[in-house]
């Protein structure tokens, strides 16, 4: 999902799961107020008019519902299986690269249920509009830039680890002095991944414009289709390179951690997935 510009990932309807990932203590909340927390997310790239938000609720209402009946089920499944592993110490590179393709493969599914929504929302803007969201775009690019790339690399990675440990600390508590070492040397090897990384979203921006300039082309759905469903195909060369050793040091990392965890982190660990698991399992629409 990095590739994806911040109004497609609204649009993807992923909050509750990425939210799970990131430790809300308060999931059930978040995803009961989706159908507020997404029009106005999304409408800080684009204003829509009257008509158009109350097709978009309409539709919104829909996908939610459906999210919530065929996509939540499944979700329970993957935490339980976390809980599993992390209680019986089979925190392991295979496990958790199982999980991960399930994460993704959960994000696949929804790209796909919501392309006919964003095709007809996209297509219905007026030129304007169309000018307003490029505005936003580019000043959402000018933001990411001056807080990621714009600080000296060294400062990046100290930013890098420090956020990473800020997150980890939500699960697993206080972190020790290896682990926080462990962090920064993760930090390290990625080395200028902040500039591959807006690069890549850059590039994914300019071919998502580029379809919205010929929105009223009967390829339109096609393209954008192709978009939300298969991004990787946006990706610039310098980011696919980098992709896999990303992504598997970004796993060997969790292994480590975990592994590195004291009795009591590993306590809070399978706590937090429990009431995460839950506040899920709580929500009225898995019974009605």
């Amino acid at each position: 999902m990095q590739d994806s510009s911040t109004l497609i990932k609204t649009l993807l309807l992923t909050l509750a799961f990425a939210v799970a990932l990131a430790g809300c203590t308060r999931i059930t909340l978040v995803y009961r107020n989706l159908d507020t927390l997404i029009p106005w997310s999304l409408n800080d790239y684009l204003a829509m008019n009257a008509e158009q938000q109350r097709g978009f609720k309409a539709d919104l209402r829909e996908h939610l519902s459906w999210h919530c009946k065929t996509q939540l089920p499944d979700y329970l499944t993957w935490l339980e299986r976390m809980q599993q592993h992390a209680a019986s110490g089979t925190v392991d590179e295979q496990t958790l690269r199982a999980r991960y393709r399930e994460a993704r493969d959960a994000i696949e599914v929804i790209a796909v249920e919501i392309t006919p929504t964003t095709v007809e929302l996209l297509r219905d803007l007026d030129d304007r509009q169309v000018r307003e969201l490029q505005t936003k775009l580019e000043e959402d690019r000018r933001e990411r830039q001056e807080k990621y790339l714009d600080p000296p690399l060294d400062r990046q990675i100290r930013d890098r680890a420090e956020r990473m440990q800020e997150r980890l600390a939500d699960w697993f508590g206080r972190l020790s002095a290896e682990q926080r070492q462990r962090v920064l040397q993760w930090s390290h090897s990625l080395g200028d991944q902040n500039r591959r990384w807006l690069d890549n979203r850059v590039h994914w921006q300019q071919a998502f414009v580029e379809a919205l300039e010929q929105r009223q082309s009967p390829q339109f759905p096609e393209r954008m289709a192709s978009l939300l469903q298969n991004r990787e195909a946006y990706w610039t060369d310098d980011y696919r390179q980098a992709f896999a050793n990303t992504e598997q040091a970004g796993l060997a990392l969790a292994v480590d951690i975990y592994a590195m965890a004291s009795e009591t982190q590993r306590a809070r660990l399978i706590s937090r997935i429990e009431g995460i698991r839950k506040d899920f399992s709580s929500l009225r629409c898995l019974r009605d």
